[in-house]
Protein backbone atom coordinates (compact mmCIF):
# COMPACT_ATOMS: atom_id res chain seq x y z
CA UNK A 1 0.00 0.00 0.00
CA UNK A 2 2.90 2.35 1.10
CA UNK A 3 4.32 2.35 -2.56
CA UNK A 4 0.62 1.92 -4.80
CA UNK A 5 -1.54 4.12 -3.31
CA UNK A 6 0.67 7.21 -3.56
CA UNK A 7 1.42 6.73 -7.49
CA UNK A 8 -2.23 5.72 -8.07
CA UNK A 9 -3.66 9.12 -6.62
CA UNK A 10 -4.53 11.87 -9.28
CA UNK A 11 -4.17 14.82 -7.28
CA UNK A 12 -3.49 15.36 -4.02
CA UNK A 13 -1.47 17.54 -1.43
CA UNK A 14 2.06 17.16 -1.73
CA UNK A 15 4.08 15.11 0.82
CA UNK A 16 6.99 16.66 2.97
CA UNK A 17 10.08 15.12 2.30
CA UNK A 18 11.22 14.67 6.07
CA UNK A 19 7.55 13.01 6.66
CA UNK A 20 8.00 10.55 3.56
CA UNK A 21 11.66 9.96 5.16
CA UNK A 22 10.50 9.28 8.33
CA UNK A 23 7.29 6.73 7.10
CA UNK A 24 10.43 5.32 4.85
CA UNK A 25 12.46 4.68 7.46
CA UNK A 26 9.80 3.42 9.93
CA UNK A 27 8.89 0.64 7.41
CA UNK A 28 12.10 -0.66 6.69
CA UNK A 29 13.02 -0.44 10.21
CA UNK A 30 9.62 -2.63 11.21
CA UNK A 31 9.92 -5.24 7.92
CA UNK A 32 13.35 -6.28 9.38
CA UNK A 33 12.32 -6.78 12.46
CA UNK A 34 9.03 -8.30 11.60
CA UNK A 35 12.06 -10.51 9.09
CA UNK A 36 14.03 -11.16 12.06
CA UNK A 37 11.34 -12.03 14.56
CA UNK A 38 9.94 -14.89 11.68
CA UNK A 39 13.45 -15.96 11.06
CA UNK A 40 15.46 -16.11 13.63
CA UNK A 41 13.06 -16.17 16.84
CA UNK A 42 9.86 -17.88 15.99
CA UNK A 43 9.15 -21.73 15.98
CA UNK A 44 7.05 -23.43 14.67
CA UNK A 45 5.77 -26.99 14.66
CA UNK A 46 5.58 -28.75 10.91
CA UNK A 47 1.28 -28.09 11.07
CA UNK A 48 1.96 -24.57 11.45
CA UNK A 49 0.08 -24.22 8.28
CA UNK A 50 -3.26 -25.89 9.33
CA UNK A 51 -3.06 -24.24 12.90
CA UNK A 52 -6.85 -22.71 13.17
CA UNK A 53 -4.57 -19.24 14.42
CA UNK A 54 -2.74 -19.59 11.19
CA UNK A 55 -5.80 -20.08 9.15
CA UNK A 56 -7.69 -17.67 11.17
CA UNK A 57 -4.98 -14.99 10.93
CA UNK A 58 -4.11 -15.50 7.05
CA UNK A 59 -8.14 -14.63 6.69
CA UNK A 60 -8.03 -12.02 8.36
CA UNK A 61 -5.24 -10.82 6.36
CA UNK A 62 -6.69 -11.36 2.98
CA UNK A 63 -10.30 -9.29 4.02
CA UNK A 64 -8.38 -6.72 5.72
CA UNK A 65 -6.83 -6.76 2.26
CA UNK A 66 -9.14 -6.55 0.37
CA UNK A 67 -11.12 -3.85 2.60
CA UNK A 68 -8.33 -1.58 2.32
CA UNK A 69 -7.65 -1.81 -1.62
CA UNK A 70 -11.38 -1.49 -1.78
CA UNK A 71 -11.20 1.53 0.20
CA UNK A 72 -8.45 3.11 -0.94
CA UNK A 73 -10.03 2.67 -4.45
CA UNK A 74 -13.73 4.73 -3.49
CA UNK A 75 -11.44 7.41 -1.56
CA UNK A 76 -9.07 7.68 -5.09
CA UNK A 77 -12.52 8.14 -6.95
CA UNK A 78 -14.58 10.74 -5.17
CA UNK A 79 -14.38 13.40 -7.70
CA UNK A 80 -14.38 12.74 -11.28
CA UNK A 81 -11.33 14.73 -13.53
CA UNK A 82 -11.52 18.15 -12.89
CA UNK A 83 -13.76 18.19 -9.88
CA UNK A 84 -12.74 20.03 -7.05
CA UNK A 85 -13.96 19.85 -3.10
CA UNK A 86 -14.78 17.38 -0.32
CA UNK A 87 -17.76 14.83 -1.19
CA UNK A 88 -18.71 12.12 1.72
CA UNK A 89 -17.28 8.61 0.61
CA UNK A 90 -20.05 6.14 0.14
CA UNK A 91 -20.13 2.27 -0.43
CA UNK A 92 -18.26 -0.51 1.06
CA UNK A 93 -17.00 0.11 4.63
CA UNK A 94 -17.60 3.07 3.77
CA UNK A 95 -21.53 2.21 4.98
CA UNK A 96 -20.00 1.31 8.55
CA UNK A 97 -16.90 3.81 9.28
CA UNK A 98 -15.68 6.79 8.42
CA UNK A 99 -12.32 5.63 8.50
CA UNK A 100 -12.94 1.93 6.13
CA UNK A 101 -9.25 2.17 4.78
CA UNK A 102 -7.85 2.21 8.10
CA UNK A 103 -9.92 -0.59 9.47
CA UNK A 104 -8.89 -2.90 6.62
CA UNK A 105 -5.46 -2.35 7.35
CA UNK A 106 -5.74 -2.88 11.23
CA UNK A 107 -7.17 -5.83 10.90
CA UNK A 108 -4.10 -6.82 7.71
CA UNK A 109 -2.44 -6.44 10.51
CA UNK A 110 -4.02 -8.00 13.16
CA UNK A 111 -4.54 -10.83 10.94
CA UNK A 112 -0.60 -10.93 10.73
CA UNK A 113 -0.22 -10.73 14.39
CA UNK A 114 -2.77 -13.75 14.94
CA UNK A 115 -0.75 -15.80 11.62
CA UNK A 116 2.67 -15.21 13.18
CA UNK A 117 1.86 -15.07 16.96
CA UNK A 118 4.82 -13.49 17.61
CA UNK A 119 4.84 -10.16 20.37
CA UNK A 120 7.03 -8.09 17.78
CA UNK A 121 3.55 -8.87 15.29
CA UNK A 122 1.42 -8.31 18.00
CA UNK A 123 3.41 -4.68 18.59
CA UNK A 124 2.86 -3.61 15.52
CA UNK A 125 -0.68 -4.41 14.87
CA UNK A 126 -0.99 -2.55 18.21
CA UNK A 127 1.08 0.40 17.32
CA UNK A 128 -1.09 0.04 14.05
CA UNK A 129 -4.48 0.53 16.14
CA UNK A 130 -3.65 3.41 17.97
CA UNK A 131 -1.89 5.42 15.13
CA UNK A 132 -4.88 4.71 12.72
CA UNK A 133 -7.65 5.34 15.25
CA UNK A 134 -6.35 8.36 16.15
CA UNK A 135 -6.40 9.62 12.37
CA UNK A 136 -9.54 8.06 11.83
CA UNK A 137 -10.76 10.11 14.68
CA UNK A 138 -9.55 13.11 13.24
CA UNK A 139 -11.33 12.37 9.79
CA UNK A 140 -14.65 11.31 11.78
CA UNK A 141 -14.44 14.63 13.33
CA UNK A 142 -13.60 16.09 10.27
CA UNK A 143 -16.39 14.98 8.11
CA UNK A 144 -19.18 15.45 10.79
CA UNK A 145 -17.86 19.35 10.75
CA UNK A 146 -17.72 19.97 7.04
CA UNK A 147 -20.60 17.73 6.16
CA UNK A 148 -24.29 18.61 7.82
CA UNK A 149 -25.44 15.46 6.14
CA UNK A 150 -22.92 12.88 7.00
CA UNK A 151 -24.15 9.86 8.69
CA UNK A 152 -24.84 10.20 12.06
CA UNK A 153 -25.19 6.40 12.73
CA UNK A 154 -21.11 5.63 11.02
CA UNK A 155 -18.71 4.79 13.57
CA UNK A 156 -14.88 6.04 13.49
CA UNK A 157 -12.82 3.02 12.76
CA UNK A 158 -14.75 -0.29 14.18
CA UNK A 159 -17.54 -1.51 13.02
CA UNK A 160 -20.78 -1.24 15.23
CA UNK A 161 -18.37 -0.12 18.29
CA UNK A 162 -15.88 2.94 17.83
Amino acid sequence: RALIFPLLIRQGKPTPFFTFVLALLFCVYNGYLQGRSLTNYAKYHSDWLKDPRFITGLIGWLVGMAINIHSDHILRNLRKPGETGYKIPRGGMFEYVSGANFFGEILEWFGFALACCTIESLAFALCTLFILGSRAKQHHQWYLEKFEDYPKNRKIVIPFVY
